[in-house]
C-alpha cells in the first residue's frame, strides 16, 4: 500500500471551516484505502503539541509532525529566506515556508521513504525543494484555490508577479490536484504538459440526517476573511432589510464578529460541529461577491438536501451552475425573494431540495469523488 506524507498546515480535525474539512475528507479517503500517511502540520497558538498528539492518536495517520513557528529575524533568515525570495521576486504573498521549517520537513523525509508528498498550497513549495531528499516520492500539490485572483485585481501593480508565481510554483510539482473546473481550466491553460486533475470536495450523502421539523430558518456559516467581510457587510445593508422580521437567521464563525444586532439573528461565534445546524435548517446563505474556489459550505449544504442562495462567485466550482439546489443572484431584491420563496411556498422547496440532491449525488458525493481519487493512484 502506499506511504504518503500529508503536509497540510491548520489542525484537520477541527472541521468547522471549509479548508480544515477538505483536508479531514483526503485523510480519511487515504485511511479507507489503507494507505499509510504521516501527517505534518504548522505550530500556531490554535495549533499545539496537545492537538498533534491528537491526531497521532486518531486512526487516520501513522504519525504526526508540527514544523515549528516561523523565525522571522537572525542571520539564517537573511541569508536563507529573504535574499532566497529576493532572488527568485517572489511576491511577499508566497514568502509561506521559512528556513527552519524546510530544515525540519527534510529531517522527516530522511527518516522515512514515501511513495507520495501531498502538499497543501503551492505557497509550500520549498518544502520540497530538496529533491534528493524526497527519494523519487512522487510530489502532489492540493491547490485549495487560485490564489492570484484572492490577493490581486487589474489594479495590483504586481499582479503579473503574482501570477507568474503561481504558475512557476505550480509547475515545480509533478501533479496538481484543482479543487474545482474553473481553477483546472486555467491551470491548464498555462500549463498545458502537467498532469491537472480535479478533485472537488466529496463528503457522504447526508440528507437522510435532516430533521423532520427545522428550527432556523436561515444558516450562515463563514469566517472573517476578506471576501466573508464584504459579502456578510452587503447581504445585512442591501437584503436583510427586504426579509420579514419573523424569519430567524443563524450565524457561526467568525463572520459574527462584523454583523451587529439584529432581533432575528443569532451569533454563534464557535461550533465543533457544523452538522447539528444543517440537520435543523431550512435554508443556507452564501453570500459571496468576490473569491474564488470551490465553496465547502455549499457542498455541505447540498449533502443535506438544503438549497442554497447564494451571489454568481456562490456557485464557483460547481460543475453545473443551474438545476444544482442553488438560487443564484447578484441583486438584493432578487437574493430576498429567492429566500422568501424557498420558505413560503412548499413545492418552490421541495424542487430546489430535489434539486440539490440529485446534483450533489451526481458529482460531489464521496464515492464519485474517491472514485477519481482510486484512478489517480491506480491508473490501471
Amino acid at each position: 500500500m502506499a506511504k504518503i506524507l500529508f503536509f497540510y498546515p491548520n489542525n484537520p480535525l477541527v472541521v468547522n471551516q471549509g479548508n480544515n474539512a477538505r483536508a479531514h475528507a483526503l485523510l480519511h479517503y487515504f485511511n479507507s484505502r489503507g494507505f499509510t500517511v504521516d501527517f505534518v502540520g504548522i505550530e500556531s497558538n490554535e495549533f499545539t503539541d496537545k492537538h498533534r498528539e491528537e491526531i497521532q492518536n486518531s486512526e487516520l495517520v501513522r504519525d504526526a509532525y508540527l514544523l515549528p513557528k516561523r523565525k522571522n529575524s537572525g542571520l539564517n533568515y537573511l541569508i536563507r529566506t529573504s535574499i532566497v525570495n529576493k532572488i527568485n521576486k517572489y511576491p511577499r504573498e508566497f514568502q509561506w515556508i521559512y528556513h527552519n521549517q524546510e530544515v525540519y520537513f527534510t529531517k522527516i523525509l530522511a527518516k522515512n521513504t514515501y511513495d507520495y508528498v501531498v502538499i497543501s498550497y503551492v505557497h509550500a513549495f520549498p518544502l520540497i525543494k530538496n529533491k534528493q531528499a524526497l527519494k523519487n516520492a512522487v510530489t502532489i500539490v492540493d491547490t485549495h484555490d487560485f490564489f492570484t485572483s484572492q490577493y490581486g485585481t487589474v489594479d495590483t501593480p504586481h499582479l503579473g508577479n503574482l501570477f507568474t508565481t503561481e504558475m512557476r510554483l505550480l509547475a515545480k510539482f509533478d501533479h496538481i490536484w484543482a479543487i474545482s473546473v474553473e481553477e483546472q481550466f486555467v491551470f491548464s491553460q498555462f500549463l498545458p504538459n502537467k498532469s491537472i486533475l480535479t478533485i472537488p470536495h466529496g463528503i457522504q450523502d447526508r440528507s437522510q440526517q435532516r430533521l423532520p421539523e427545522t428550527s432556523i430558518d436561515l444558516f450562515y456559516v463563514a469566517s472573517d476573511n476578506p471576501h466573508n467581510v464584504e459579502s456578510a457587510h452587503w447581504f445585512f445593508k442591501e437584503v436583510h432589510p427586504l426579509l420579514p422580521e419573523n424569519i430567524n437567521i443563524t450565524v457561526v464563525g467568525k463572520i459574527q464578529e462584523q454583523i451587529g444586532s439584529y432581533p432575528n439573528v443569532t451569533k454563534i461565534a464557535y461550533a465543533e460541529n457544523l452538522d447539528d445546524f444543517y440537520r435543523k435548517s431550512k435554508v443556507t446563505l452564501c453570500p459571496m461577491l468576490s473569491g474564488t474556489g470551490l465553496k465547502i459550505k455549499v457542498v455541505e449544504s447540498l449533502a443535506f438536501g438544503i438549497p442554497v442562495v447564494c451571489n454568481e462567485r456562490g456557485v464557483d466550482g460547481l460543475s453545473s451552475k443551474v438545476n444544482n439546489g442553488c438560487l443564484v443572484t447578484d441583486d438584493p431584491k432578487e437574493f430576498a425573494s429567492y429566500i422568501i420563496q424557498l420558505l413560503d411556498s412548499d413545492e418552490f422547496y421541495n424542487t430546489h431540495k430535489r434539486y440539490a440532491h440529485e446534483f450533489f449525488n451526481a458529482t460531489l458525493e464521496a464515492s464519485i469523488v474517491f472514485k477519481k481519487l482510486d484512478q489517480f493512484f491506480n491508473p490501471s
